[in-house]
């Protein structure tokens, strides 16, 4: 199928990434069932294969990474609990107040350095239930971390965070939407990011090039807490193999390639540092944050305009995506039009 922006090259996100060739096969070739009914063969070896990945017992296929993270929420929390997250985590920052408004959690802000907040302040900032103060239960973390532009929490983190919370009861959430990036850049498996948490959701949707869907991992009872969450949020989806065959393909096949997207980043951001009037965060994964002397919405309206597609994310910041719809050739097109955009303002 032809794909009208295929001259753009699209750094908005990893969320922009077209089916594999081997996708569209799989979903022709699907045997399929209705998973609201348990009987999907298709969802069911995707759910089992997600539950290996990341060394869970259980797993449920949701339609988003949204959706994967507050049903964990609701499952691990009760309403009127406290919840411990950093302070430009998804969970807070893209997800619309769904964790006030579904699991009726308050939730604690801590800072974080590019994502990995100090493990001592989380734990100076555990609250025990009383007449007054509502018990912290849940600590959620994002491994990599979105608005970090890509940083990965340290495997040391990784383990004092799962001391933390043995040692006041507390569950443990990994927003894990690139937790492959992670792993793969850390050239570790998975699993061994998931093991110092209680529950994870992946996404399919994103480096992996499936068209939709996310997996929740966890234990089996909380799995089966998560599916009654699931249908309550109006997440159960029917012949729903038809998007599941996608994401076996990218657990299978699309992980390894990872590294392909974060070599490109490190290449792009080599160049675009320098360039006059631009500083770069040297990425760990495939993220690129790039730190402008003017406007960022000028510079990213003006790469608009050469066919290059990029989000400000803040006043004077922009983040570039690279994912398995950019290539060599697309990754030289989005420098070049950075030089002619610095070119011109420094001949203007």
């Amino acid at each position: 199928m032809t794909n009208p922006q295929a001259h753009l090259v699209d750094l908005r996100s990893d969320t922009v990434t077209r089916p594999s060739p081997e996708m569209w096969e799989a979903m022709r070739n699907a045997p399929l069932g209705d998973d609201v009914l348990g009987d999907d063969p298709t969802v069911v070896a995707l759910e089992a294969l997600a539950a290996q990945k990341t060394g869970m017992a259980a797993a449920v296929y949701v339609p988003s990474g949204t959706m994967s993270n507050q049903i964990a929420l609701a499952c691990w929390c009760q309403p009127g609990d406290a919840i411990l997250i950093e302070e430009e985590a998804h969970i807070l920052y893209y997800e619309v107040g769904a964790s006030a408004l579904i699991a009726g959690v308050v939730s604690w802000t801590l800072p974080s350095e590019r994502g990995t907040m100090d493990p001592a302040n989380v734990e100076r900032h555990v609250l025990k239930r009383n007449l007054h103060t509502p018990g912290t239960t849940l600590l959620c973390l994002e491994n990599t971390h979105n608005r970090a532009g890509g940083a990965i929490i340290p495997q040391s983190h990784m383990r004092a965070y799962r001391e933390i919370g043995e040692r006041h009861g507390m569950r443990v959430h990994l927003d894990g939407a690139r937790v492959f990036n992670a792993a793969v850049a850390q050239g570790i498996p998975t699993s061994e990011i998931t093991g110092h948490v209680d529950s994870v959701s992946i996404c399919l949707s994103k480096g992996l090039r499936s068209p939709i869907g996310s997996v929740l991992c966890g234990p089996a009872d909380f799995i089966d807490r998560a599916r009654i969450w699931r249908k309550r949020l109006g997440g159960g989806m029917r012949q729903a193999g038809l998007l599941a065959a996608c994401g076996i393909v990218s657990l299978t096949q699309m992980v390894d390639r990872l590294a392909e997207d974060h070599a490109r980043a490190r290449r792009a951001a080599h160049a675009l540092a320098e360039l006059p009037g631009l500083a770069v965060d040297a990425p760990e994964t495939n993220m690129v944050l790039v730190h402008t002397d003017r406007p960022a919405e000028d510079v990213v309206a003006e790469l608009g305009e050469r066919g290059v597609l990029c989000f400000p994310v803040a006043p004077n910041r922009i983040r570039l995506v690279f994912h398995a719809d950019v290539d060599d050739a697309k990754t030289d097109r989005a420098v070049e039009a950075f030089r002619a955009v610095t070119r011109e303002r420094v001949t203007a």
